[in-house]
């Protein structure tokens, strides 16, 4: 069912970019109004109601989410978004004073405890939910994100900075509203000290202060410390949260989300919002968990290196993901002081993903697909931990004896190996010993 809140409740202080002080006041309202700002500060009190549309896709706007309609925008909005998704707050109306949400701790969890001290209202009218049917991929330069269909909200995100402070974080949630409120509500943004110049030059972070902004130097935060160790991952899992309700509905998918941001997420949203319009649902592919994974293929650990296959065009193609983390094995001999996946494991975990999707076609019921021979091998770039590998497959032939296929990894979209990969079928039970 739908939520709004019994009372109003209000808060203010300064806006992290423009510094400029203002306040927000959450009211109640009906079902299916949705959420809607209202800019009380304005003559005529122009609203701007929580839709697609309204999003701000302009790439200068940057470190943060911004919502405009009638000529009138918003700044700073994922983290009062992220606590309505978080508490499953549908229809609100925010009354703000000031061209920017404020700031407060930089996290969450003001929004959060202002809203439940306000209670939370449900109302007889059923909720929608946005689902994804087919899994999207974005991705720019080496950030990316995939989405996947799910019954319920999750997010997987891996951080990964050249920082002491800021290496290989990877936390996943299911973002159920206990967990958002004790585990991601009250993470906090972040800059590196070495971006602080750049910010401020760009007339940005004008109220940020060391109390609500992690500035993280080389020696830790400054005049701060960390709520979770893994506090600026989780920070970015908020964000995910936020800018998803961007489409002014919950969605439910996975999100796998490497090194990703707010412009990315950006695009992420512009995706779905096409998927829906488009009303897709694809009878051709499926999606593989690991489960189904260990189903088609004998390796096991730690010599399995595929952990989903996104995409299955029976028959043709399909595309599979391998999270590349610190916490892979052969890194501690490849090397200790500098961590790179070997490049014959980028292509293993190519052929892993090709012998999945070649078997996925069920022309070859009880075989195991084997290597038989590899050409074209092309290692363009260095594959690290935090990088999400993405592998492309492109079935060329599939005969009754053998398959051959080509392969391309990227992560970023932009391409790191490529390879032609020849097997042979084998009976499973070859195997088994």
């Amino acid at each position: 069912m739908q939520k709004t809140i019994k009372n109003a409740v209000s808060l203010s202080g300064a806006g992290l970019h423009t510094g400029q002080n203002t306040s927000v006041s959450f009211k109640p309202a009906q079902a299916n109004q949705g959420v809607r700002f209202v800019r009380v500060d304005l003559p005529g009190k122009p609203s701007v109601k929580l839709e697609s549309m309204a999003v701000v896709m302009d790439p200068l706007v940057t470190r943060c989410t911004a919502l405009e309609a009638n000529g009138v925008r918003i700044l700073t909005v994922e983290h009062v978004l992220a606590a309505l998704n978080g508490l499953g707050i549908d229809n609100l109306t925010i009354e703000i004073s000031g061209p920017e949400v404020p700031g407060l701790d930089g996290s969450s969890l003001e929004f959060v405890r202002a809203l439940e001290s306000a209670g939370i209202e449900v109302l007889n009218t059923p909720r929608r939910y946005l689902k994804i049917h087919e899994p999207i991929v974005v991705a720019n330069d080496k950030a990316s994100i995939v989405m996947v269909p799910s019954n319920s909200l999750e997010v997987s995100y891996t951080l990964d900075y050249n920082h002491p402070f800021l290496r290989a974080q990877t936390v996943s949630f299911e973002v159920k509203e206990q967990t958002f409120v004790e585990d991601i509500a009250g993470a906090r943004t972040f800059c590196l000290e070495s971006e602080v110049p750049e910010i401020h030059a760009r007339g940005l972070g004008r109220g940020a202060t060391h109390h609500n902004t992690l500035v993280i130097a080389n020696g830790g935060p400054l005049d701060n410390s960390f709520r979770f160790k893994d506090e600026c991952a989780r920070h970015k899992v908020l964000d995910i949260i936020g800018d998803l309700f961007l489409l002014g509905f919950f969605v439910h998918g996975k999100v796998y989300a490497s090194k990703s941001g707010h412009a990315l997420n950006r695009i992420l949203i512009s995706k779905i919002d096409q998927q829906q319009r488009n009303g897709v649902m694809s009878s051709k592919q499926r999606i593989f968990d690991i489960n189904d994974i260990m189903k088609f293929l004998p390796h096991r650990y730690p010599f399995l290196f595929v952990d989903r296959i996104i995409e299955v065009e029976r028959g043709k193609k399909g595309i599979g993901i391998k999270n590349v983390t610190i916490n892979d094995g052969f890194f501690q001999g490849h090397f200790p002081t500098k961590p790179v996946m070997p490049g014959v494991l980028m292509v293993e975990a190519m052929a892993q993903t090709a012998g999945v999707i070649v078997l996925a076609s069920g022309h070859h019921p009880g075989k195991v697909a084997l290597f038989m021979a590899i050409e074209a091998v092309k290692f363009r770039k260095i594959v690290s931990p935090g990088d999400q590998l993405i592998m492309e497959i492109e079935i060329i032939r599939d005969r009754e004896r053998t398959a051959q296929v080509k392969g391309v990894g990227k992560v970023g979209g932009e391409a790191v190996v490529e390879a032609e990969m020849l097997f042979s079928y084998t009976d499973a039970v070859y195997l088994k010993g």
